[in-house]
């Protein structure tokens, strides 16, 4: 018996060595990325220094507000006219850890109302901004700020890059209240806000907003 069971012990261990070598010379299993819905799950990267082949990414994003509010998905639901009133589109500049005033802007001197190409207004039929009565069409539009109010300027000179002020081409320019706001906007924000006539073009950025009024 004794016998018997030191040759069984002595098979068992050379069993187990055999096993290791086994496995020591199998070669490395390559790792595939997983797929999860048929996407596959790459690295992450950080979007502020990774390149980009095709074109640079601006740090200074373009944005569109509409005028209804959320005119696209209303029309998609089908609860929306076959054209909106007013559109904006711009790029959004951000502070980066600056103050507004007199950091990124200065009092009295023009600004474009936001980044790389002139800010656009796009009125889909006649409006009212202010008093001033103005025709549906294209309008780029800029500004003179103050410490107390804004000059809103609607220009002809579309399809242009930054500011290029050519006052010849100026449509209307309107005062609008300039206030201080306890929040902070990091980036410059332009969003429609609905009144009773029509609505307000909301501008923010650090902690002062302006309010330019359409009634359509």
């Amino acid at each position: 018996m004794k016998m018997t069971s030191s040759l069984f012990c002595s098979f068992l261990l050379l069993l187990s060595v055999v096993a290791c070598n086994s496995e020591e010379k199998k070669a490395p299993t390559e790792t595939k990325p997983s797929t999860v819905a048929g996407t596959d799950t790459l690295p992450k990267t950080n979007p502020v220094t990774s390149l980009n082949s095709y074109v640079a990414v601006d740090v200074s994003p373009m944005d569109m507000c509409y005028f209804p509010v959320d005119y696209p998905k209303l029309k998609m639901v089908g609860q929306a006219d076959p054209l909106p009133l007013a559109r904006v589109i711009y790029s959004r500049p951000h502070l980066q850890g600056r103050r507004l005033f007199e950091a990124v802007l200065k009092y009295g001197e023009p600004w474009r109302l936001g980044a790389n190409e002139a800010t656009e207004l796009q009125l889909f039929k006649a409006a009212t901004v202010s008093d001033k009565k103005i025709p549906a069409g294209r309008y780029i539009m800029y500004c003179i700020p103050q410490i107390d109010k804004w000059t809103i300027v609607l220009n002809s000179n579309i399809d242009c890059w930054g500011l290029k002020q050519d006052v010849s081409k100026d449509v209307a320019r309107i005062d609008v209240a300039a206030i201080k706001t306890i929040q902070r906007a990091e980036y410059f924000t332009m969003l429609f806000e609905k009144t009773n006539t029509g609505a307000d073009l909301l501008m923010a950025w650090d902690d002062t907003e302006v309010r330019l009024p359409f009634s359509f």
